[in-house]
């Protein structure tokens, strides 16, 4: 058996271990409720149909573990079936990204990058969702389905009103994103069977903010503004959209553990003082 002297040091770095391998999640980015101004498609690629990503910032100062997620958006069709959930995290061009090409866009600045930087989704089982109705009937004002063209063509307008139900789709990564800090685009996309996922706004953007971005496989590996490219006009308008993400963060820092090592050490010292103490009065007598 170890001698207690000999286990104050183990014991110490189980304390810390311990204490630092205490975690809680918290908000780290929020952009706010849906505010009806624009619907964007955003599904993956099944069924025949079209990939489209609809894409949003976000600006991360510190490395940081992403482990879940909401996104709201308008889930439309009489009785639709929600199937594959997928979350791709976008660098800003020109990372990850063929810069010698001419884009077939307006402009490739404060777009997402070429190429995801990483992705999760429902199908690899690196990601779990669960969906809330928010509202049975939402509206948008305007809309972006199907109009996402190459230049000169880009300038649509939008495709007008639509209705769904609201959905929040709240995600968790059962593998977290690890991003190093640097600017990033998120983008939702939902796969349902009998209608589509239509990614909802929620604002207009103030730099450093970036705008909403959409593109899909007609149009890959370009993007369009949402706003200043397809809806367009003389005061164009810019959009935000609704998601939040949370990080596993440290309940308790290291600084923290410390009052419990000293502590811990204190108790341990003081029965090795009374054993010492015990075997000392053993031998007098």
């Amino acid at each position: 058996m170890k001698k207690l002297p000999q286990l104050l040091p183990m014991v110490a770095l189980a304390l810390l271990f311990a204490t630092n391998a205490s975690y809680a999640s918290s908000v780290i980015f929020d952009n706010g409720s849906p505010d009806g101004s624009m619907a964007s498609l955003s599904r993956p690629s099944a069924g025949g149909v079209l990939q489209t990503e609809s894409a949003d910032d976000f600006t991360l100062s510190t490395v940081t573990s992403i482990s879940s997620a909401t996104f709201t958006g308008l889930v439309t069709g009489a009785t639709p079936s929600i199937g594959n959930v997928t979350v791709e995290i976008y660098r800003v061009f020109p990372n990850d990204s063929n810069t010698v090409r001419v884009p077939n866009v307006p402009t490739r600045v404060n777009s997402p990058s070429d190429v995801a930087f990483d992705s999760r989704s429902s199908s690899a089982a690196d990601l779990i969702f669960s969906t809330s109705t928010l509202a049975v009937t939402f509206s948008a004002t305007n809309s972006v389905v199907n109009g996402i063209n190459p230049s000169p063509n880009q300038h649509t307008g939008g495709e007008g009103p639509v209705s769904g139900q609201e959905v929040m789709f709240t995600v968790n990564f059962t593998t977290p994103f690890i991003l190093p800090a640097d600017h990033y685009f998120f983008v939702p996309e939902v796969q349902v069977t009998g209608g589509n996922f239509l990614w909802l706004s929620s604002g207009t953007p103030t730099l450093p903010d970036l705008q909403g971005w959409v593109r899909n496989d007609n149009l890959d590996p370009d993007w369009l503004r949402i706003g200043t490219d397809i809806v367009g006009g003389t005061n164009p308008p810019r959009f935000n959209f609704a998601f939040s993400l949370e990080s596993d963060s440290a309940a308790t820092p290291l600084p923290a553990a410390l009052p419990l090592f000293v502590s811990g050490a204190g108790v341990l010292g003081f029965f090795g003082w009374r054993k010492k103490r015990k075997c000392g009065a053993a031998l007098a007598a």
